[in-house]
């Protein structure tokens, strides 16, 4: 997918291309920097002599050495000081300054760590927001694989209220499902509890119902019920998909961006309409198309499936469903939180 979050250590990421978290001297240093310079050997040292530093918010690039990687991409953010000193910008201009060295060099995917959220001391949640924030907006106009790279989940972090109200909701619905199930365990649960011998028809059987047929002639019937649901079939995820794109007047670009998609991803899908996506990508263009839960649910049905109360990835999808605004790489935030697959493909 265009944009993913992992959990890794940056150093083992295979990516054209890594962002290193420097220090204005390109020397090398703690955290990132540090292990960076380590895994890659002296030559990336040597080599990040020559380029007389980096100034706060800007980037240049070097070769990998021994790292799994063409590039690594030393960028320097800005150390925080309460958020009033320009911060914000210069974190942006970071992430767009490497995104743009990655994009001059013909990388098809890169690796970022969160920029100044370590010894820096750029809250966390807000250095999440620029990051996802400019990285989007890069994705808009162009075609790459960008990975923001946590080396564990306590580097990740969406803020306190945001991940209790989820947790919350989650609670609430869960509990929901196991009320219902013990009203069903009850003599008084209802249809669940009615006696076995009680019929949903009760009227008894013609006697040319129960008569056997002839072989040949129950086979010829048998076909033609085949024949005649085959040729009743509803439309395929596919189809139903490029219907909604052409109803909302959406340009097939605008959509499979929206949806975190890979564009080879989305040509297949509109080249193959019996194309069976997994559940996040169905519900990727879910998101992308705005459908409500409604809508939602009719479109994962055409891939074959719902949305429960029994999954914390359908819950946590459902409550953004019920949201006017929805945001692809904010649900995504909460399901890496929440240690759920992602949307896109």
């Amino acid at each position: 997918m265009p944009l993913e979050f992992i959990r890794a250590d940056i150093t083992t990421v295979q990516a054209d291309a890594i962002v290193n978290a420097a220090n204005g001297s390109l020397l090398g240093g703690g955290g990132v920097d540090g292990c960076i310079h380590r895994a890659a050997g002296p030559g990336l040292l040597e080599e990040c002599r020559t380029l007389g530093g980096c100034a706060t918010g800007s980037a240049k690039v070097t070769s990998g050495y021994d790292l799994p990687c063409r590039w690594v991409i030393h960028t320097v953010g800005p150390v925080w000081r309460g958020g009033k000193s320009g911060e914000e910008q210069q974190l942006a201009s970071c992430y767009r300054t490497s995104l743009a060295l990655a994009q001059e060099r013909g990388c098809e995917s890169i690796a970022f760590p969160l920029i100044s959220a370590g010894i820096y001391g750029y809250p966390r949640p807000q250095a999440l927001a620029v990051a996802v924030r400019t990285i989007s907006a890069f994705l808009e106009q162009a075609e790459m694989r960008v990975l923001l790279v946590f080396f564990d989940r306590a580097s990740f972090d969406i803020g306190r209220q945001r991940f209790d109200d989820i947790a919350e909701y989650i609670d609430d619905r869960t509990a929901e499902t196991a009320l219902r199930r013990e009203y069903r365990r009850r003599p008084e649960g209802g249809l669940d509890n009615a006696p076995l011998e009680q019929s949903v028809c009760s009227a008894p059987l013609a006697q040319e119902d129960v008569a056997p047929r002839p072989l040949n002639s129950a086979r010829a019937a048998a076909d033609a019920e085949l024949a005649r649901r085959l040729a009743a079939m509803d439309e395929s995820f596919s189809q139903a998909l490029l219907r909604l794109i052409d109803e909302r007047g959406m340009t097939d670009v605008a959509c499979y961006k929206r949806a975190n998609i890979d564009r080879k991803l989305f040509s297949k899908i509109r080249s193959d309409p019996a194309y069976r996506p997994s559940k996040a990508t169905a519900a990727a263009f879910a998101v992308a198309l705005e459908l409500d839960f409604a809508g939602a649910q009719a479109l994962l049905g055409k891939a074959g499936f719902t949305l429960s109360n029994s999954s914390k990835f359908d819950i946590i999808l459902g409550y953004f469903l019920d949201r006017p605004k929805k945001d692809i790489y904010a649900i995504n935030e909460v399901l890496f939180a929440f240690d759920q697959p992602l949307l896109g493909g």
